[in-house]
């Protein structure tokens, strides 16, 4: 049989691995000035930066630059790299995988540029604005045309178990990111979410659970069915064990982002939904784990001298860890401790750290000796950096774990005569205030080690000499149309590349409509609240002066039906009372207390002390680490776009009045004016008036929990 000659194209690989280690390191060294801030209150407390790198705007910076810049490149340098030599043919288009690289490098500046700017969407893990979105669905296009032509004109008639879970990434991440980003632009740089309230909810987690998912977890599984054999010389333990890990994967993770939302608004039957499919994940989550550390059998001694074997082995022992404890997090008597604390921060480093930055390092060790024809410059930095890696995931998560428990045993603590012990919040922020401190050490050991391994992997490259392509030969694609007598039922499905794509994405769907469509058209889950109103035009400016400064990253606004939240915060949230809230702020993390309640007689504090607060935490609340926002007392607050966000209310459903934009801003004038005479009673030489973006936040905050109060 006649062999064909072709080349692997090595440039494009080579584009993405440096710019997974440029924004590894990037995004790393942010996270570690995010939680120098939680851990020393002061840290960067200044005027000229705080601004712009205070806590609220860079976590989302960190968690984008992490998610997307650092383990999104590798992503690519990892699918460009081994899928066309699973399939023995070059990329279909280098023009493709060129808008790819340029095209995705864009978005990193455009989401460096907007997110300390506070641009932001206010969702989790999708706070980028809708033009980006847009940017981002059609480079995924690119990226996917590219992967899938590259499978049409493969070379290899079957297809090899990594690339079931490349395609299963490509068709689920589209979906997810387009439903999630239904938005309303008001303006190039502000949008409002299509959804509110309680179906807001439901779709963000059922995209940010299955973003972890389909972006963190099944690329990098094909990644590692990949490069455990390579890096080992053994074949993968079982193909059977395989193909269940696979479809049992896609399938059921799709169900599970409701356990994101326990005891909160959303109905109970999604509840249950979502607790249910993230316990029967454990089985093929270790499944893929044991396959993985499986295919080492005979090879266990290599371990100890192969860089590329050690991070891996460690990577899928955390992703087998991670998927232990996340479906335990998921029963609601372990979900009723963790929720909103440290405990929950602790679990996704565990796979942030572990799992997609050990399996990084572990491929970029391995590629880029063989790209460059080389060695690895030095197995003792090699070392070294697997071990500062590893201790630094030790040093961060288990003080977390730790500050999780404290945080929910002094919530619910309550003293003989039945009062709270702890009814000051700031006393379980202080208390856990050493376990921050604990976690900086974590994430510089971590960092540090990451640091070296760059260094090592820069010098390794230049001891080598790059091979811009990597010639191969293999005989071309002989066609079949019948399974053979005696063949696995499950190579029918392998030959045909749309017939895997169309069957995966109608085994993600599934539970994506199962769930989303009764939330939206049955009524009976979303129960209208008669006395729940619209916010007036000052609270809402102040609401999105709230969402621009990240407070929900910090402050949930949701009360679980539990006595002690109940007892610290009052009546427990219903569905109702979300429905003009686009997007929601339900949060995922107290930092600082629950605000759901914040403007009831219960918890109502002056105007004089929101203003005090906003401009000197520490002057109303001694030891807090909340940063002063100071600017806000400062600038004024911009209403030229006050009258579009009205009007785009009101086409997403929200009953303002025709033609109320001729009277905004005489009520806005009102009720800051209020607010303002509040302020001087108590402070009559502070400089303040009526259109300081201060009133307008203040005017949202004391809003918060009245239309339902009983009090």
């Amino acid at each position: 049989m006649e062999l064909e000659k072709f080349e692997y194209d090595n440039s494009i690989v080579k584009k993405f691995i440096i710019v997974t280690a440029l924004f590894g390191l990037v995004g790393m060294l942010v996270g570690l000035i995010a939680a120098c801030q939680l851990a020393f209150a002061d840290f960067f407390n200044d005027n000229l930066l705080i601004r712009y790198i205070s806590y609220g705007r860079i976590r989302p910076l960190h968690t984008n630059a992490v998610i997307f810049a650092f383990v999104g490149n590798a992503l690519f340098a990892g699918v460009y790299y081994s899928l066309p030599r699973l399939l023995k043919t070059p990329m279909w288009s280098k023009a493709f995988s060129n808008i790819n690289f340029w095209g995705w490098q864009f978005i990193i500046v455009c989401a460096v540029a907007t997110l300390p700017l506070g641009i932001t969407t206010g969702k989790e893990y999708a706070e980028l604005e809708w033009w980006i979105d847009i940017l981002i669905a059609l480079i995924w296009v690119v990226f996917g045309v590219n992967m899938f032509m590259t499978i049409i004109k493969r070379r290899e008639r079957h297809l090899y178990v990594a690339i079931w879970f490349y395609i299963a990434t490509f068709v689920t991440v589209a979906m997810l990111h387009i439903v999630n980003s239904f938005e309303l632009p008001v303006s190039l740089m502000k949008s409002y979410s299509w959804y509110a309230g309680v179906q807001d909810a439901l779709v963000q987690w059922w995209y940010g659970h299955n973003a972890v998912a389909f972006f963190l977890t099944t690329p990098f599984l094909g990644l590692m069915y990949y490069f455990i054999p390579k890096a080992a010389n053994r074949p993968v333990y079982s193909y059977r064990l395989s193909i269940v890990h696979f479809w049992a994967l896609i399938f059921l993770y799709i169900w599970a982002g409701p356990h994101h939302l326990l005891y909160t608004a959303l109905p109970d039957w999604a509840q249950s939904l979502g607790v249910v499919f993230s316990v029967m994940l454990i089985a093929p989550s270790w499944g893929g784990m044991l396959n993985g550390l499986l295919t080492l059998r005979g090879a266990w001694d290599r371990v100890r001298d192969n860089a590329v074997l050690k991070f891996m082995v460690v990577a899928i022992t955390c992703y087998g860890m991670a998927t232990f404890e996340g479906p335990m997090l998921s029963l609601k008597s372990v979900n009723a401790i963790a929720h909103y604390t440290d405990w929950i921060v602790g679990h996704v480093h565990i796979g942030g750290l572990g799992w997609n930055g050990f399996m990084v390092f572990g491929m970029l060790y391995y590629m880029i000796p063989k790209m460059w024809k080389t060695k690895i410059y030095s197995d003792t930095l090699a070392n070294t950096h697997f071990w500062l890696g590893t201790l630094g995931i030790i040093f961060y998560a288990l003080p977390l774990y730790w500050a999780g428990f404290a945080q929910y045993f002094m919530w619910k603590e309550f003293t003989a005569e039945g009062y709270l012990a702890y009814p000051n919040f700031l006393e379980t922020v202080t208390q856990i205030s050493g376990m921050y401190q604990l976690r900086v050490l974590g994430g510089t050991l971590y960092f540090t080690g990451a640091a070296i391994g760059v260094y090592n992997l820069i010098k390794t490259a230049y001891q080598g000499s790059f091979m811009p392509s990597e010639a191969d030969e293999a005989p071309a694609l002989q066609k079949v149309y019948a399974a053979k007598k005696g063949e696995h039922w499950h190579r029918w499905i392998e030959r045909k590349p749309v017939q895997m794509l169309v069957v995966s994405l109608v085994v993600v769907a599934v539970g994506g409509l199962f769930e989303l469509i009764p939330t939206f058209l049955v009524k009976s889950n979303v129960p209208t609240i008669a006395s729940v109103q619209p916010y007036t035009p000052l609270e809402l400016e102040g609401r999105d002066i709230y969402i621009r400064e990240g407070c929900y990253t910090c402050h949930s606004q949701m009360i679980r039906p539990f006595r002690h939240e109940t007892e610290r915060y009052g009546e427990y949230s219903k569905a109702g009372e979300f429905v003009y809230d686009h997007p929601f702020q339900w949060g995922s993390k107290r930092t600082g207390p629950d605000l759901a309640r914040e403007g009831t007689p219960k918890l109502r504090k002056s105007d004089a002390w929101h203003y005090n607060h906003i401009y000197d935490p520490r002057s109303t609340s001694s030891g807090s680490i909340m940063p002063a926002y100071t600017w806000i007392t400062e600038d004024n607050l911009d209403r030229s776009l006050t009258l579009k966000k009205i009007a785009a209310m009101r086409t997403l459903g929200v009953p303002y009045e025709e033609g109320y934009e001729d009277q905004a801003f005489q009520d806005m004038d009102e009720q800051g004016q209020k607010i303002v005479d509040n302020i001087l009673e108590v402070y009559p030489d502070v400089q303040v008036d009526k259109d300081k973006e201060v009133i307008a936040l203040i005017a949202y905050l004391q809003r918060l929990g009245t239309d339902i109060s009983n009090e």
